[in-house]
């Protein structure tokens, strides 16, 4: 598998995310590793957030909720997604499957971080990924949050405005992944913090993990992964782990999924389910101090 790492000098100058990575090897399907990033924050003996980002960010999404977190005595497990942010980026479209994304992340924080008793905070490719670990390995969660995303299956379509996107991303002859993420928040972006979104990819040739994500989505009922995502909705809709749905009231890619989760998720029943109001599809850019008092509160 041909691999880009970003070197770390692009990391430099990155707007109040001044937290050291670690690392993990995680396993690549030839047979070799591929070197997996995340941000561990907070108290060692605090209880844990899994904040997983999704397409096209990293970890630095959650600087506003990590701080708020971490003020509140929770430890903050951030990865950055293999293809992302300071992780390895395998090349080649064709090494991403929504398999692979999982079993990766699965890796990192069941095995080589060995996490239990953990509160999944899941937005857009973050809650695709974490919802089927929550309902793979239900032993190991102690709630879920639940902030603009969804499980699709493909047997509903998704809205035009996602199939924009894909459209634009696959279209792209230069993909301007700062821009994309911008486009997906209700408040402007200054220049320091769109160049920390750019920063991972200083070539184009890095941008593969990014351009694949929106194909990796189910849109047919027969995709590869529908299968382990009808599965998992089968688990989610008997589970009683509180599941609080907390999306943003500007997100026109998502908002039609928290009704159904709050519905057939029996977890979301007794809870108060915040709607966090003046914000995109990536809350955590748009109000990330409030997300954070929303996810501290629930786990309190």
């Amino acid at each position: 598998m041909e691999v880009y790492r970003t070197p770390d000098a692009a990391f430099d100058h990155l707007p109040d995310f001044g937290w050291e990575p670690a690392y993990a090897e995680v396993a690549d399907p030839d047979g070799g590793a591929l070197r997996m990033a995340y941000v561990d924050a907070g108290p060692a003996d605090g209880p844990v957030a899994l904040l997983l980002h999704g397409e096209p960010t990293w970890s630095f999404l959650y600087r506003h909720v990590i701080r708020v977190l971490v003020d509140s005595g929770i430890r903050c497990v951030a990865p950055d997604l293999i293809g992302f942010g300071r992780s390895d980026k395998p090349v080649h479209r064709a090494d991403y499957s929504y398999a692979r994304l999982v079993e990766w992340t699965r890796e990192l924080v069941l095995d080589h971080l060995d996490l239990r008793d953990i509160t999944l905070v899941g937005q857009d490719w973050g809650g695709l990924i974490g919802l089927r670990l929550v309902a793979e390995h239900q032993d190991r969660f102690a709630g879920v949050v639940a902030a603009n995303t969804g499980l699709p299956t493909g047997d509903f379509d998704m809205p035009e405005v996602w199939w924009q996107f894909r459209r634009a991303v696959e279209a792209a002859d230069v993909l301007d992944v700062a821009r994309l993420v911008a486009a997906g928040c209700a408040r402007p972006l200054a220049d320091d913090v769109r160049a920390a979104y750019a920063a991972p990819f200083p070539e184009e040739r890095a941008k593969a993990g990014a351009r694949a994500m929106p194909g990796l989505v189910p849109t047919r009922p027969d995709d590869p992964a529908s299968e382990a995502n009808r599965a998992a909705w089968e688990v989610l809709a008997a589970s009683e782990l509180p599941f609080l749905v907390a999306f943003s009231d500007g997100d026109p890619i998502t908002g039609a999924m928290a009704p159904v989760l709050r519905k057939l998720v029996p977890g979301t029943r007794g809870l108060t389910h915040p709607t966090i109001r003046g914000a995109g599809h990536f809350l955590q850019e748009d109000a990330g101090d409030e997300l954070g008092r929303v996810i501290a509160d629930f786990m309190g």
